[in-house]
Formats: C-alpha cells, sequence, structure tokens
C-alpha cells in the first residue's frame, strides 16, 4: 500500500501565477487535493511563456495539470463576493502575488478566519512583507543573483545562474511542506493559521554551506565548474571518444581501488604527488592531465564501465536530449486541449492515477460561479 489521494475532500484556492505557488498547488493537486486556480481576466502569464502545445505553453501544462480554472476580477464587486465565498469553504488559500494587496483588499488570513477559523493561507513573497525590499518585484534569477547563488556558480572567470528555476520550485516545496505541517496541525486545534514564505529566506537557507564557509572557514568556495575545492580527482574528464565523464573519489582507499582498476597505474597509489587527498588538490593540473591521458584509449561508455565495476562514483556529463532518451526516465503524458506533452513523472510515486488534464483558461469558470452562487457567509459548520 502505498500513497493514495490522502488530501482527498480539501479545498485549495490559489491565486497564484509563474511557478513557486503553482508548483506547490500541483503537488497539492497530485496529493488529491481539489485546487480551483484562480487567474486574473487575462490569465496566468505564464501561459504566455511559449507557443509549444499547439498554440499554447508547454511551460504552463507543465505546473497546472490537475487544476480548475476559474478568472476574478478583484475590481468588481461579484467577483470579490465571488472569492469570499469560495474561501470560506475552503481549507487552503495559496497565493503569490504582490506583498501585502490581499490584506488591503480585506484578505488577510484574521479577516478570513472569523468566517473560516480553519482555513490555514500560505502567502509566498519575494523578500518578505515589510520595508522597501517587500516593494520590489522578485524573478527567479534576481534572487538568484541577491542571495549569493550566482556568486557560487559557474566558472572561475564568471558567474551564473543555474540553468532552472531553483529558487521558485525550492519555494514552492518549501511552501507544500509547511502547509502539511499546518494540515497536522490544524488536525490536533481546529485553527487555521497564515504561513509567510519568501524566496530570499528559502534560498538564504540554501546557501548555507557556503555561508558557513565564508563566516568560519576562511571564505567561500570560489567558482570551481564541475571541479571542487577540497576534494580531487573530482569533475569532468575527457575519454578517447572526445565525451567526458564525471567522477569523484572520496577517499583513498577509492584512489586506489581507480589506479589499479580503471586506469591500470598501480604505481600511481603511493606516488608523492597523488598518495592523498592534499597532494592530489596540490598537484590538481598534473593529476587532471595524467587522468585525461590515461582515459584516451577508452571510450566514454568503456571508462563508466570500468568505472561502474570498481564502484567508483560516477557519471555521464548528460544533454539534455541524453536526458529525453535516458533509460531511468520514468514519464507521465499531460493532456492539455488537443496536445497530449510527455514529461518527466513527479518522483512521489503514488498508488492512484495521476491527475492529467490542464485546464484552459476559465475553464470551470461557468460551474464555480454556479457552485459558489448561493454560499451564505455564516461560519463554516453552521450553514442552516
Amino acid at each position: 500500500m502505498g500513497l493514495d489521494r490522502e488530501l482527498e475532500g480539501l479545498l485549495v484556492v490559489s491565486l497564484e501565477q509563474a511557478v513557486a505557488a503553482p508548483y506547490c498547488s500541483l503537488l497539492l493537486a497530485d496529493a488529491g487535493a481539489r485546487v480551483i486556480k484562480v487567474e486574473r481576466p487575462e490569465g496566468d502569464f505564464a501561459r504566455g511563456y511559449d507557443r509549444g502545445a499547439d498554440g499554447q505553453s508547454v511551460f504552463f501544462a507543465l505546473l497546472n495539470r490537475g487544476k480548475e480554472s476559474v478568472c476574478i476580477d478583484l475590481n468588481t464587486d461579484d467577483d470579490v463576493t465571488l472569492l469570499r465565498a469560495m474561501l470560506n469553504e475552503a481549507d487552503v488559500f495559496l497565493s503569490n502575488i504582490a506583498a501585502g494587496s490581499l490584506e488591503r483588499r480585506g484578505f488577510g488570513g484574521e479577516v478570513l478566519r472569523k468566517q473560516n477559523p480553519g482555513l490555514i493561507t500560505c502567502a509566498i513573497t519575494g523578500y518578505g512583507n515589510e520595508g522597501e525590499a517587500a516593494k520590489k518585484k522578485a524573478y527567479d534569477f534576481l534572487v538568484q543573483a541577491e542571495s549569493g547563488l550566482c556568486s557560487v556558480t559557474g566558472s572561475q572567470s564568471q558567474p551564473a545562474r543555474v540553468g532552472l528555476s531553483v529558487v521558485d520550485i525550492s519555494t514552492g516545496l518549501t511552501a507544500f511542506s509547511a502547509i502539511l505541517r499546518a494540515l497536522i496541525q490544524r488536525g490536533r486545534t481546529g485553527i487555521g493559521l497564515d504561513i509567510n514564505l519568501s524566496m530570499f529566506d528559502v534560498m538564504a537557507d540554501w546557501m548555507n554551506m557556503p555561508l558557513m564557509g565564508h563566516r568560519y572557514l576562511e571564505g567561500a568556495p570560489a567558482r570551481l565548474g564541475l571541479t571542487h575545492a577540497f576534494i580531487a580527482p573530482y569533475g569532468a574528464f575527457t575519454a578517447g571518444d572526445g565525451d567526458q565523464v564525471l567522477l569523484a573519489i572520496q577517499s583513498n582507499h577509492e584512489w586506489a581501488d581507480f589506479c589499479r582498476a580503471v586506469i591500470d597505474a598501480p604505481e600511481l597509489i603511493e606516488d608523492p604527488r597523488f598518495k592523498d587527498n592534499p597532494a592530489r588538490i596540490a598537484n590538481l593540473q598534473a593529476l587532471t592531465t595524467m587522468i585525461n591521458k590515461r582515459f584516451e584509449p577508452f571510450s566514454r561508455s568503456q571508462i563508466i564501465a570500468r568505472l561502474d565495476a570498481a564502484r567508483i562514483a560516477c557519471s555521464n556529463l548528460n544533454t539534455v536530449a541524453d536526458l529525453s532518451a535516458h533509460p531511468l526516465l520514468r514519464q507521465q503524458d499531460v493532456y492539455f486541449g488537443d496536445s497530449i506533452l510527455s514529461v518527466a513523472d513527479l518522483p512521489v510515486e503514488t498508488d492512484h492515477p495521476r491527475k492529467t488534464r490542464v485546464p484552459l483558461l476559465d475553464q470551470q469558470g461557468a460551474s464555480v460561479r454556479d457552485e459558489f452562487a448561493t454560499q451564505q457567509f455564516l461560519p463554516k459548520g453552521r450553514k442552516p
């Protein structure tokens, strides 16, 4: 028996856009919750990221499968009433819009819980809710830069952003875990609560290792591309066919196995230049040149086979095209209008089939409006 719709029966209303909150609500939907995605009249701007799905966005499809879509204009009284009616029934109210904007419109958690005491709110911001920073727009790569992540990413000559939306995704994951904790607490107390998450705080936590290096270990690690500041050999090496292999040797025992079984050079085990990790770091250029020379007679696949046989940690330096054809890649079909998209499956397996349908803009608008049109604003659980 595995995970199986454990959040079934819960209603999540998500006033969301872009990546961070949509990724969180995707995970909530996958766990069985009903997720109503609230969009502005023109839709989540992520719908316009690309046109790879017969004119619609494949990136939007990736993040929004399994949800319902309703367009709400908070500048109209009727739609304000509709959102209040939805939140009177909701278990979770998730959002990632400008800091403080919901509170200014009367949708803060304290106000909402007067009608729905068990409501959990989770607000994702860029830099928190206070001070001048709260007014700043925060996109993934900007927070990467602001948090110092770019300073430890890239080559010696050039900083770089991580090549995917690591801030957004990590924030969505953090929000998901915080909401699960809040649901467990509500199960004990019957009372909801407010969760406030900033993308900057999430990434600052992820940056703790270089931060500790800066404060206590004579400096944060330098940008070294695929190599390591303190361990060698550790990085990418070139096989005879020109393809690269990544390997990481963490101990002298592994170094001895590498010399004997992989490069057929047992005499290097006690070579003063390479006999232990400090020596290998001190002679890194000579070490790298030697390994590349020893790899020349072999193709990448042959080197990987030798490394695997010797139980040396290694991997291919794959492209995205390699990933697309990787034998370990688990995939899921996602349906968006008339398009069928094959995506990497979510990592947590479940007993129930995944929710795979992506909503068109306002696709469930009419049914959601009908459902909540007769809502009376009595505290939840006290309806006539």
